[in-house]
């Protein structure tokens, strides 16, 4: 069956483009349907397992629109939701996966499972836009933004910081019952719908619906604050992300510094330090699995002395666990995430966990990549790792022999941790050589060092095999530049300089002296 729809461009002009619903169910029991399920409404058999949930197509209920809150989304909404995908969910983007007539069927094809799509009654109008005002950077307009940030209620939800740590957070839960967190505003590369300032205003005008996060384009209509003063909030709540999401690297590089390494995770020392971001996600490989990790990446920094070496690993975290406060919270996602536990799982007040995970010993050779496997080793083939928990607060040095095996080393790193309004610091530190060469990784410098980590969230259940991993990455200990490396060509330019002057001088003098030929 064909289906005729309008595409709103991104400019004045309609397109009409014709859709085949046929073809675009075809597309949606292939690739969709795991998730979404056959009747679209959110309940696949992959459904039970994420967080959030997959969209309930029947009752046509759309965060990312355009258009005012309460009703249906453009054509072109729902085409920019399958193209772009929803980061901080499962739903990737298709865009470049399927052809733009796959795209533009299927579309059409979710439009049948809700019956608002078929009324023409409904009038799908696009909310007028205004555009950015300048100065968005200046400290005037974070300050303004700042305000209304405190003044229209955002902080209950996402915190004092951003962090989603607010005092309502523990509460939220959507229309559906599921418990929801509550954005973290560090992390813009993670906002569904697009993390650039126009896409935050545009939320803000919206709404989100189906969440608890309201359109704020009524206290425009009721003059509480102007739509240039809902930009500066935008504005501010853009500025508490990086300016460009975060590019994964494969090695972290160490430099070495004069003095002694920072042991403090608040030393003003690590501003100087470049930070390298790392994703986490969540382990599916071993019972029981956990599909839905609140940790999403972390930020690390490491300096030596030629001595000792100092890590430094931050991660946004909304609770310093265990937590009463978010008790009944873990209790509902442990309800809402399914697992593979033979028993139902009960909330209890697990602590926050990280471990950073090296092979028990460097490679021969210094150009060879043999690693131990990812996932905490295994029986024949341990690994390293250092490990910490906030309750009791301390860190421990052994050896994993996978998972379920953890045994503990005498000595290990010092650690020293800190919290702030939902942001975990954490700071080991090590000789880089040891007199268990047997048991424990030789830190070299020049070498590159493999290295894992792993993250445990207590207050959204998370211990034992539910966590959150990474796979091997690299910590590099730099070593000084030889003076010689600047010294030398300075005197190569010098003696290059002054040989050029003697040329030309030579040159000069020959010219001065009188030819006698023509005497």
């Amino acid at each position: 069956m064909l289906a005729l729809a309008l595409f709103l461009s991104a400019g004045p002009t309609v397109r009409l483009t014709a859709q085949d619903t046929t073809k675009g169910k075809a597309v949606y029991v292939k690739w969709c349907a795991g998730c979404h399920g056959d009747g679209g409404a959110g309940d696949g058999p992959a459904a039970a397992h994420m967080l959030p949930r997959p969209r309930n197509f029947t009752g046509a209920i759309y965060k990312i629109r355009t258009t005012a809150s309460g009703q249906l989304p453009t054509d072109a909404d729902l085409m920019r939701a399958i193209d772009d995908g929803l980061p901080g969910s499962a739903m990737p983007a298709w865009k470049g996966r399927l052809s733009d007539a796959e795209r533009r069927d299927v579309a059409a094809y979710l439009k049948t499972f809700s019956s608002f799509f078929a009324d023409t009654s409904q009038h799908v109008a696009v909310l007028k836009f205004s555009s950015e005002p300048s100065g968005g950077g200046g400290a005037t307009a974070l300050k303004t933004g700042r305000q209304f940030y405190d003044s229209i209620g955002c902080r209950k939800c996402h915190g004092d910081q951003g962090r989603g740590d607010g005092p309502s957070a523990p509460t939220l839960k959507d229309d559906a019952g599921f418990p929801i967190f509550a954005a973290d505003l560090h992390q813009s590369w993670r906002f569904r719908g697009g993390g650039s300032t126009g896409d935050i205003y545009h939320r803000l005008r919206t709404g989100l619906d189906g969440t608890p996060m309201p359109s704020f384009s009524d206290l425009i209509d009721q003059k509480f604050l102007t739509d240039e003063q809902l930009w500066r909030l935008a504005q501010y709540v853009r500025s508490l992300s990086p300016p460009e999401p975060p590019e994964v690297r494969d090695v972290i590089h160490a430099p070495q510094i004069a003095g002694t390494v920072p042991v403090s995770p608040d030393d003003s020392a690590w501003a100087r330090v470049d930070r390298y971001w790392f994703p986490l996600v969540g382990q599916v490989i071993r019972k029981a699995r956990w599909f839905a990790p609140a940790v999403t990446g972390v930020w690390v920094q490491a300096v030596h002395d030629g001595r000792t070496l100092a890590l430094r690993v931050s991660w946004d975290d909304r609770t310093q666990s265990p937590d009463s406060a978010w008790l009944g919270f873990e209790q509902r996602v442990l309800e809402t995430v399914a697992g593979d536990d033979s028993t139902p799982l009960k909330a209890e007040p697990w602590p926050d966990q990280l471990a950073v995970q090296f092979p028990k010993h460097l490679p021969e050779s210094p150009a060879g990549m043999e690693r131990p496997y990812f996932l905490m080793g295994s029986e024949t083939d341990p690994v390293y790792q250092w490990r910490w928990t906030s309750r009791p607060r301390r860190s421990v040095a052994g050896l994993a022999r996978g998972i379920d095996r953890f045994d503990t080393l005498p000595g290990g790193p010092a650690g020293q941790a800190s919290f702030d309004h939902g942001e975990w610091r954490v700071v080991f530190t090590r000789a880089l050589a040891t007199p268990d060469t047997a048991n424990e990784v030789q830190l070299e410098a020049g070498r590159a060092i493999p290295m894992a980590f792993f993250a445990w969230d207590g207050s959204s259940g998370e211990h034992g095999s539910r966590m959150a991993v990474s796979t091997w990455y690299f910590v590099a200990l730099d070593r000084p530049t030889p003076p010689g490396v600047f010294i030398s060509p300075v005197l190569a330019m010098l003696v290059t300089l002054g040989l050029g002057l003697v040329v030309v001088r030579r040159a000069q003098r020959r010219g001065a002296v009188p030819s006698h030929r023509n005497v």
